[in-house]
Parts: structure tokens; C-alpha cells; sequence
């Protein structure tokens, strides 16, 4: 009887550790994310419980303004706080700038972390028994399943609908970022696995005509070339061909790494991949099914998704929509949008900032009988930016060129909607409510604007104080928000102070006295452009000074203060920088300052 093949001593412990260490890498990865998931369900629970706890102030009728509450002095209590401050600082606020790309110190952790972390489960213990450090016998197969396990989660963080966004509390678009590093990381690992076995395997040249070797190679090439068109250059100048790429690349790399890693009993790393890509899939198809039902048959009647375009300037498209009937949002989230007659392909979905808000106060109905300041506009009324869907598309290339071309005619697309998606700040608890835009930012930021006079009209907000600042190239993009401009006029409470500061950065203020003059003749005989000569909005030239108006508010401001931004790269540095210490730091709170949060959104790529 033939004795059973017995595996060298060297070998058997190196394929054990090959098992065990890529279900380790989970482990600490499932604490990091408990923990994480701990601290944002903490902050959000905090937030409700600031609101319940603060009583609503009662409204002085005879007040035109409402001021902050006064600040105490130093005071030890405040500690905790400050230190919670210091945090938000440090991890968000601290930076790191190489040209174009910034990335806050929260990331360079984690970016640094999971690299140590694969790094370190890659080659510890890699001693054989003869006493060789880093025999390549232990870590060459480690490298490849170590890499092979993290897919899952690469692949969950890539799509919109996921368990860790439900975990932890971060939207998916903050984890796009952590699905790239982890992506990249891996690639690297299996460079790792690729080259010991090439140098290390005696039998490669004649395991080429095998196809699980095939496959692999296949695989890892796809996967360098997705970690080629996603860095932001290619992504921010060919969006639909890394769209593509990123489609197709994603299915090959898959398919090819599942039966490669099947020949060593791997695969049971890759087939979850398949099941949160479909999942993540089949929950969109269900959303854009019940949100345009009349589309595929489930109702009688037709038009409820045509969608009317409007070109209102060179570079911005306004198109609107009929709100779908069971479609809700909240103020500062997107939805994606699936233009089959303009697009390059009939399903393909491009997501934009829903700049409208899902609410009746501001509809014409319910301001008839008059408003609280005791006006009577005589501005036109539409539902420009209440119960309907309006998006303000910044016009770049591909998709939104193509639409533009449309939007020139005015003509009426059909609009499939998918969503919403995305986080919407909780701003009611917080005194006081910096809101900052830079150009077609203002669909990020007018939304959240308009919930915030809404929340405090009906109590549910604490706020005291809302500072509403948009920088635009020219004062002809006012006629963007005007109506929702004037409606906030009109209806903001006595017990709020609201200041509406415009930043004209291209064109001569010296001739905003006579056009306003001109312009305010107009609006009296019917024309729509008074809003230039409205005494409540402040206009200055030039770009805003964020770091001095920043440091202002704090500095009149107690309590909490929220700092919301949306615009270009270079508006969100300025006010990462200008939220910094001393502004946001331990001293200032300790002496009664605010507790300072910062909501960020930006145009770039990270």
C-alpha cells in the first residue's frame, strides 16, 4: 500500500497562516468599522438629543433681529468639548495638499492604516523553520489571498446602496474614497503575489498554457488598468469613458479572479463580489421602477417624468420635473438621473445635486394671506423650488454638453430618477448656520438654506442666526434663486437673523448704484431684475474673505455653529484653513466659544 504524499513541514504551516491571516485582516477590520460606526450613530444621537434638550425660545414680536446667546465665561465643563473640537481639527480640518489633490488628515489614517495593515499581515511570521526570515515559501500565496479576501468590501464600497454606509453612518460618496485606496492597495499586493511566483515557481513558463494561470494574469492587468482610468485626471476629463471602463473592467477582473483563485480553493473570497454588485443593482432597478411607474405600465397616462429644460447661462442647465408621487428627499441630497434621448447609452446615470426643497411653505398657496414681516411681493410666483424636482446641472462635458444642446431649444426630455442619495446635514440644533456656496455650489446650499427658515418657523430649530454667502461670476446668476431669495425674505421669522451676502468676483461692482437705480424702475413697471436694489441683500466685488468672516462669526457666535460648503476645491480649502485653530480651538471653547462643525461638499475628484 503507497504511502500518502506528505507535505514538507515549511509548506503545511505556510498554507495554514494563508488561510488564517486574510480571516484575521476581517477581524480588525470589523472592530475599525464597529468603532467608527460607535462614534458617528453617537454624534448623530447627540445632535437629536441637543435639540430636544435646548427649549425653543420664544419669539420677541417687537424684535426685528435675534442676537446669540451671551457667552459665559471660562469654564472647565467645556472641556470635553473642546477636546471634541480638537478632533474634528485635527482629523478633518489638518490637510494634506500635492498640487491639486487634498486629503484631510482622517484619510492619510486610514489610507496609512489599511496599507500597515495588509503590509504587516503579508510577511509576518515568514520565518521557516531552518530559521530564513521572509521565505518567500510563506508569503507569496499569503499576498494573493490576502489581497483576494478584501474584494468583498472593496466592491461594497463602490456601489450606492451598502451595508457599511448603514454601519457606520458615512454616505457612499465618502466612502468612493476608502473603495479606491483599498482597490489600489490590492493591486499592489497581487503585484507582490505575481512577481515571487514568476521568480519563485519553476514550473511558470510551463503553467502559461494552463487557463487558471491565464485568468489570473488576466485579471491583474484589468485591474491595473482600472487603477489607471480612476485617478481624477481621467475621471475628471473622460467621466463616461472611465463610466465604461469601470463597467466592463470590474465584470473581467471578477470573472477572472474568481476561477484562478478557484484552483486553490479561494474563491470562496470572490463569488460575494458577484452577490453585492447584483444586490446594490437590483435595488436601483426596483427605485427607478417605482418612481417612474407610468413609464413601464403601471399606471395610466403619460408625462409625469417629462422633464422641461432651460439653458440660464452659458455653462448651467435648470431642468425640472414633476415630483414623482412616493419620491421624498432631504435638503443637500442627489439623485441620479437617466436621460435615455440624450445620453450616449440608454441607461446610463449621471447624479446631480436636487436643488429644489420637499416642502409647501414656500409654495404661492400657503403665503396668500401674507408673510411675517407684514410684505406683499409683488414678485412673480412659481414652484421654481418647492413639491417638484429642479436641478441646476454645471455644464462640463459629455452628458451635460449634450444636454445643453437641448436646453437651448427648451425642449422636454424624458427623466427616469433614481435616489435620493447621499447625506443631508441636521442643522437644528445648532444656533447658528453658516451656509457658504461658490457658483453652481448654490444646489447644494439653497436647499439647506430654505429648510433651515422652514425648520425654525415650524420649532424644530434652535438656530439663532443663518449667514447665507454665494460667490458667482456675475450678478446676472442672482436670476438663478431669485424667487427662493425673496420667498426667504418674506418668511423669515423676527426671532431669526438672517444675512444674505453676495461676492460678484468678475464683474464691476462700481456699477451696481446706477443699474440698480435702472433695474428697480423695471421692477416697479412689471420687470423681474429689482432684486439688486433690495435693501436686505449685501453685494460686494471680489471673492469672498471666508477666513475673516469665518473668524467674525465665531466670534460673536456661542453655543453650536454649523459650517456648510459647496463650490470648487480652493472655496473648501479656504475654509478647512480658516476653521482651524486658533478660530475652532481648545481656548476658544473653553471660553464660551461655539462648537464648530463643518459640513463639505466640493466639484472635485478626490
Amino acid at each position: 500500500m503507497a504511502t500518502p504524499y506528505k507535505l514538507p513541514p515549511d509548506l503545511t504551516i505556510a498554507i495554514e497562516r494563508s488561510i488564517l491571516y486574510p480571516e484575521e485582516t476581517w477581524y480588525c477590520l470589523a472592530i475599525f468599522l464597529f468603532v467608527v460606526g460607535c462614534f458617528q450613530w453617537g454624534s448623530v444621537l447627540h445632535s437629536k438629543l441637543a435639540k430636544r434638550r435646548q427649549p425653543t425660545k420664544s419669539v420677541d414680536e417687537e424684535s426685528t433681529s435675534a442676537t446669540t446667546t451671551a457667552r459665559h465665561g471660562y469654564s472647565l465643563r467645556n472641556l470635553p468639548l473642546a477636546a471634541v473640537n480638537v478632533y474634528r481639527v485635527v482629523a478633518y480640518r489638518w490637510t494634506l495638499e500635492l498640487g491639486n489633490y487634498t486629503l484631510n488628515m482622517a484619510e492619510v489614517f486610514v489610507t496609512l492604516g489599511y496599507i500597515s495593515l495588509l503590509i504587516t499581515w503579508t510577511f509576518i511570521n515568514t520565518t521557516n523553520l531552518e530559521g530564513k526570515k521572509f521565505d518567500i515559501t510563506y508569503w507569496s500565496n499569503r499576498a494573493g489571498l490576502l489581497a483576494a479576501s478584501q474584494f468583498p468590501l472593496v466592491t461594497a464600497l463602490g456601489t450606492k446602496n451598502n451595508l457599511v454606509s448603514l454601519v457606520t453612518s458615512i454616505s457612499y460618496d465618502k466612502l468612493n474614497y476608502v473603495h479606491r485606496v483599498m482597490a489600489r492597495s490590492c493591486f499592489g499586493l497581487l503585484l507582490i503575489h505575481a512577481g515571487s511566483e514568476i521568480y519563485n515557481f519553476i514550473y511558470f513558463d510551463a503553467a502559461l498554457h494552463e487557463t487558471w494561470l491565464r485568468l489570473g494574469i488576466t485579471a491583474l492587468v484589468t485591474l491595473g488598468v482600472l487603477c489607471i482610468v480612476s485617478l481624477r485626471p481621467v475621471r475628471a476629463e473622460a467621466y463616461e469613458f472611465f463610466f465604461y471602463t469601470h463597467f466592463v473592467a470590474v465584470l473581467i477582473f471578477l470573472v477572472g479572479a474568481y476561477f484562478h483563485t478557484h484552483a486553490v480553493h479561494g474563491s470562496f473570497w470572490i463569488w460575494p463580489s458577484f452577490v453585492f454588485w447584483a444586490l446594490d443593482r437590483f435595488i436601483r432597478a426596483v427605485r427607478v421602477v417605482v418612481f417612474n411607474h407610468s413609464y413601464f405600465g403601471f399606471k395610466r397616462g403619460s408625462g409625469t417624468m417629462d422633464a422641461t429644460t432651460e439653458l440660464i447661462s452659458d455653462d448651467l442647465v435648470r431642468l425640472r420635473l414633476r415630483r414623482p408621487r412616493h419620491f421624498h428627499w432631504s435638503p443637500g441630497q442627489t439623485a441620479y438621473l437617466i436621460m435615455p434621448s440624450v445620453s450616449t447609452l440608454p441607461f446610463e446615470a449621471h447624479p446631480f445635486s436636487i436643488s429644489s426643497i420637499d416642502s409647501t411653505l414656500f409654495s404661492s398657496e400657503a403665503n396668500e394671506e401674507g408673510t411675517e414681516n407684514g410684505e406683499h411681493s409683488t414678485k412673480p410666483r412659481g414652484a421654481a423650488y418647492w413639491k417638484e424636482l429642479v436641478f441646476l446641472i454645471n455644464v462640463r462635458g459629455g452628458l451635460t454638453k449634450l444636454l445643453k444642446q437641448v436646453a437651448a431649444d427648451k425642449k422636454t426630455v424624458k427623466a427616469f430618477v433614481d435616489g435620493p442619495y447621499g447625506p443631508s446635514p441636521d442643522l437644528g440644533a445648532y444656533d447658528t448656520s453658516v451656509l457658504i456656496a461658490g457658483g453652481s455650489g448654490i444646489t447644494n446650499i439653497l436647499p439647506i438654506f430654505l429648510s433651515v427658515i422652514e425648520a425654525v418657523r415650524n420649532g424644530s430649530s434652535n438656530c439663532r442666526r443663518v449667514v447665507f454667502i454665494w460667490a458667482i461670476r456675475d450678478t446676472d446668476h442672482l436670476h438663478w434663486i431669485e424667487d427662493a431669495l425673496y420667498r426667504v425674505h418674506e418668511l423669515a421669522p423676527s426671532s431669526l437673523n438672517v444675512s444674505i451676502q453676495i461676492f460678484v468676483t468678475r464683474e464691476n461692482i462700481a456699477r451696481r448704484e446706477s443699474d440698480s437705480m435702472k433695474l428697480a424702475s423695471q421692477d416697479q413697471s412689471g420687470g423681474n431684475d429689482g432684486i439688486l436694489a433690495a435693501t436686505w441683500l449685501k453685494i460686494e466685488a471680489g471673492r469672498p474673505d471666508v477666513k475673516a468672516i469665518l473668524k467674525d462669526e465665531v466670534s460673536w457666535a456661542s453655543g453650536r455653529m454649523s459650517v456648510s460648503v459647496c463650490g470648487p476645491q480652493s472655496l473648501s480649502r479656504s475654509v478647512r484653513h480658516a476653521l482651524r485653530f486658533p478660530v475652532s480651538g481648545p481656548s476658544s471653547i473653553l471660553h464660551g466659544g461655539p462648537s464648530v462643525t463643518l459640513y463639505s461638499e466640493s466639484f472635485g475628484y478626490a
